[in-house]
Order: C-alpha cells, then sequence, then structure tokens
C-alpha cells in the first residue's frame, strides 16, 4: 500500500496533521494503537498558559520571546514565533472545518471554569464550557450548580464553594433526579457521563429533564451541569436552554470526557469525509530504511503488506500513549529508537512532592527547527515528530499540549506539502 505520508498515531496531532494532509490533496493513512488521549481531555485546548518560570501569560505572541529564552528546546522555539502563530491560526481555521464550535484567539487567553470551579487559562474552549476574559468575571450574579444523583464523577458542593469564593457569586447547589436515569444508577460502574448522555440526549427524555432543570433554576440567572448532555452534538443543550429560558453550561467531568470525545468525533469525521485511511487497533512495529530515509513501515496486523510513505509524521504521544518507553535504566522511542530529552539518572525523572513540575514530562524526541526527527543527532529527511512524544516541554505546568500538538501537526504537514511540491510529486 502506497502513501503520500503514514502518519503514527491517531490523537489530537496525528489526525489534525493527517487532515491537513488531506485537505492539501495528499492521500495520508493513520494508523492508530489504540484510544486517543482527546477521550480524557477537557475539551479545552491550550497555546500556552505559563512561561517555565511560573509566570502567567496573558497573551502567548507576546510571551514567545521570553519562552526562547528560558526554554530553547521548547518546540515553539525550535518553529519561531512567526511560524508558531501562523500555525496556530491556521488550526483555528482548521477546527472550525470540522464542525467544532469553540471560542478564544490565539492571540489572548481566556480563562474556562475548570470542574472544581477555579478558572485555567486556555486557549480555545467549547461554546458549552463558562469563560470570562484574562480580566474579567461571569456576568450574573446567581448560579446553580446542579449535581446528579448517585452520579459521583462531579461535585457541585465544591464548584458552588470556588464560585462563591473566587468570584463572590451567590451559588446554590441542587440535585437532578430523573426515573430515567434508574437504571444506570443501579449500576455505579455504568453510572458514567457518557452513559447518562446517551440517556438524557434521547428526545423522550428531554420534556422530564426541561421541567426538572426549570424547577431546579428557581430565579437563578445560569445553571451549570456536568457535561452529560449531547453525545454526539451540540443539539441537546440548545434546546434545552431555549426551553429553561436561561443560560445552561457545562464542565467537564472524570474521563471519559464527553467534551473530548466529541472533538474526537468530529476529527475523525471530517479525516473520512476527505478520503484519508484510518487503521484503528494497529501498531508500526518498524520501519525500513534507504540511508537516512524511510521508504515503508511494517505494522502489526500488516506484517507481509508494509505501508509505503513518502513521508512519515510519528504522532505517537508520550508515555501515556506508549509514543515513548521506559526501562529501569534509559527513556526511549519505541519504533524508531530516536534521539530522545532524557536524564541519564533514574533519580533525576521525577520529584517527590507530586504538585511541582516533574522532569520527566519534558522527556522525548529529539528534532531540528524544522521538526524532523534525529537518529544518531542527525535528522532522517522524511520523518517528522509532532505532539506529545515531542521533548523539551512541560504540557501540565506550561499549560501548551493541545498547542503543540496542532502547531507541530500543521507544520508538518506544510513542510511535506511543500517537500513533495518542489521534487516535483505528484499526490498518490
Amino acid at each position: 500500500m502506497k502513501f503520500d505520508a503514514v502518519v503514527i498515531g491517531g490523537g489530537l496531532a496525528g489526525l489534525s496533521c493527517a487532515i491537513s494532509l488531506a485537505e492539501q490533496g495528499l492521500r495520508p493513512a493513520v494508523v492508530s494503537a489504540g484510544q486517543s488521549a482527546l477521550f480524557f481531555s477537557s475539551g479545552s485546548l491550550d497555546l500556552l498558559a505559563r512561561l517555565p518560570d511560573g509566570t502567567p501569560v496573558a497573551s502567548p505572541p507576546e510571551a514567545l520571546a521570553a519562552l526562547a529564552q528560558q526554554a530553547p528546546h521548547h518546540p515553539y522555539s525550535l518553529l519561531g514565533a512567526r511560524e508558531v502563530m501562523a500555525r496556530a491560526a491556521q488550526a483555528q481555521a482548521l477546527l472550525a472545518r470540522c464542525d467544532i464550535a469553540l471560542v478564544g484567539r490565539p492571540a489572548q487567553n481566556h480563562l474556562r471554569v475548570t470542574p472544581l470551579g477555579t478558572r485555567r487559562a486556555t486557549w480555545l474552549s467549547p461554546r458549552e464550557v463558562p469563560v470570562t476574559p484574562w480580566d474579567g468575571a461571569l456576568p450574573w450574579q446567581k448560579v446553580v450548580i446542579v449535581g446528579i444523583e448517585g452520579f459521583l464523577d462531579f461535585e457541585a458542593s465544591i464548584v458552588a464553594a470556588s464560585l462563591a469564593a473566587e468570584q463572590g457569586l451567590a451559588a446554590g447547589t441542587a440535585c437532578l433526579r430523573l426515573p430515567a436515569l434508574d437504571r444506570l444508577r443501579a449500576n455505579p460502574s455504568e453510572f458514567r457521563a457518557v452513559n447518562i448522555a446517551r440517556v438524557l440526549d434521547l428526545p423522550e427524555s428531554f420534556p422530564a429533564l426541561a421541567a426538572e432543570l426549570s424547577r431546579l433554576a428557581g430565579d437563578a440567572q445560569c445553571l451549570i451541569l456536568p457535561a452529560c448532555i449531547g453525545l454526539d452534538s451540540p443539539e441537546p443543550l440548545e434546546r434545552l436552554r431555549a426551553a429553561v429560558d436561561r443560560p445552561i453550561y457545562l464542565l467537564p467531568t472524570l474521563p471519559p470526557s464527553l467534551l473530548g470525545m466529541r472533538l474526537y468525533q468530529a476529527l475523525r469525521q471530517r479525516l473520512n469525509r476527505l478520503g484519508g485511511v484510518f487503521m484503528p487497533g494497529d501498531r508500526v512495529l518498524k520501519a525500513q530504511f534507504d540511508g537516512r530515509r524511510i521508504v515503508s513501515v511494517t505494522t502489526r496486523n500488516h506484517a507481509d503488506i508494509p505501508l509505503r510513505a513518502r513521508q512519515v509524521v510519528l504522532a505517537g504521544g508520550s508515555f501515556f500513549s506508549n509514543g515513548l518507553a521506559t526501562n529501569r535504566e534509559r527513556v526511549y522511542e519505541p519504533v524508531f529508537g530516536l534521539d530522545v530529552h532524557s536524564h541519564a539518572d533514574r533519580d533525576a525523572w521525577s520529584r517527590a512532592d507530586f504538585f511541582v513540575p516533574q522532569p520527566y514530562l519534558q522527556y522525548g524526541v529529539k528534532t531540528d527547527n524544522r521538526l524532523r526527527a534525529l537518529l544518531g543527532g542527525e535528522p532522517i529527511e522524511n520523518l517528522y515528530a509532532v505532539g506529545a512524544v515531542l521533548g523539551g516541554y512541560d504540557p501540565l505546568s506550561q499549560g501548551c499540549g493541545a498547542g503543540v500538538s496542532l502547531v507541530s501537526a500543521l507544520h508538518a504537514a506544510g513542510r511535506i506539502a511543500l517537500s513533495l511540491e518542489e521534487n516535483h510529486e505528484p499526490a498518490l
């Protein structure tokens, strides 16, 4: 099987890269080993929320020069500020073409309300999530946080207490009780956000749900619920807002995350519509080289039929997705044996305080400034590394995981398209 590019990994980076390639008339294949980390995502996408020294970032483009000084191996530092902001704008447009409704802009972070009722800086947020400007506040004086009876993945009282303390709101709590959920409630292992949404999204559930929410709202100006509504689209929530006649917002729950799943499904659907090939439940085992170029890769499910590709993109994720691996002696990249950022001393991999930045989160593949992966200190000519597999940054403490995935993925897609054009190689 021949492709213009084989993308290893079916998460945010891999899918957005493949979509961009397909939109440029190329034929990509995505090899996805398992469930995407998007299933564990809040649905919001960070670009850069904090510098390595802890300084909060209000405007990502204004912070990139300081980032380059503090973290020269950060993917943004390798690419340069102009490239980062150009690809961020392209990413936002790509997500819009996937029918993903998000609020935000690359030039200015906003604050989203978290499942604990605090606020966190971010770049893009689902329209269902309550957000404020960087220097603003929620526009209501009285809100009700609605939990669901028996649902353990969301604690309304914690959210209400945080909103009252941080923003001075009159934040009350209420408990949603619907007979339609009784069967699920009887089995705690099944009483999760996705299964609840499958029930609440049913047309026959709507009248009772709308009536109960109207009763619980009282004179509150806004209702905030766990994200257990709108599994396949925002339409059920829009109907509820109209019926209850006031704003209703959702907060992410513990995984699996409905908002993250919906983001993943939208990306998959866009890739399918463009004719991209998606290979679920498969894993790349090895590559065949011709000098410093990869000519094909072999996968577990296609052991006797190598995937021949002009370009390869490694988007396999970090330790969570087995894109990086460890043994007692070292951290390594398991498919190609690429060079990685890491400490030789195992004791330096982590710190005893769980709440401080952990060194291992910055481990990952080394690249040149085009994001071509390094092997023995030299770039592999047609292998790009993108997303969480990259080293040199901390996606959690710096609040840049999704941004690195999208920016690096679209950079790689652009470089691949340009390379094929320069070499006068027609798309397959």
